[in-house]
């Protein structure tokens, strides 16, 4: 595919669609190379990330499951939204959790900070339609509870999962997007 191809191609594509497979590691490390060339100002990269794989995946799950609890009390989660966690781990080959450091001069704004961090996770999209991958990036409010369990410090910041998986992606039909031409004025 070329560069418009992959850009038109790709799409949330959710863990209940992922097609059985193992993601080589080797893979895994070219999409988060890809991510490291994101744009940053002055060069903060404020991005990092972790990957679980494996039994690491359920782990990941039960303090997702823990977290959720934590922050909207344990009756509010019912076994249907407990078990749709658990699939969606299940069912991806790697989750890869996504960060955020505050540059320590706080020298640009952290909305800065995030764009960067976003087009990061752009860039690991754009390589796994171009390799093949389904990929989902979720944010869930529960993250906020996550920071013991992923070791950050206070400058740090968790922007949620990406869920990937094995995913033909000459099945992606365009979707209907309003007109680029309403969206635009020229001032010439």
């Amino acid at each position: 595919m070329d560069i418009i191809d992959i850009i038109r191609k790709r799409r949330a594509i959710y863990p209940n669609q992922f097609e059985s497979g193992n993601i080589d590691n080797s893979i895994i490390k070219l999409l988060l190379e890809n991510a490291n060339t994101a744009p940053t100002h002055k060069l903060t990269q404020p991005w990092f990330f972790k990957i679980y794989k494996g039994k690491s995946k359920d782990i990941l799950a039960n303090e997702m499951i823990r977290s959720y609890e934590e922050l909207y009390g344990k009756e509010l989660i019912s076994k249907v939204k407990k078990k749709k966690i658990f699939e969606k781990c299940k069912q991806s080959n790697c989750i890869i959790s996504v960060f955020m450091k505050r540059d320590s001069n706080n020298s640009i704004p952290e909305w800065e900070e995030i764009a960067a961090t976003a087009m990061a996770v752009q860039n690991i999209w754009l390589t796994c339609a171009a390799y093949n991958i389904g990929c989902y990036w979720s944010t869930p409010k529960y993250c906020i509870k996550m920071n013991r369990f992923f070791n950050l410090n206070n400058d740090e910041k968790s922007l949620g999962f990406i869920y990937l998986g094995k995913f033909d992606h000459s099945k992606v039909k365009p979707k209907n997007r309003k007109s680029i031409n309403q969206k635009t004025e020229w001032k010439i």
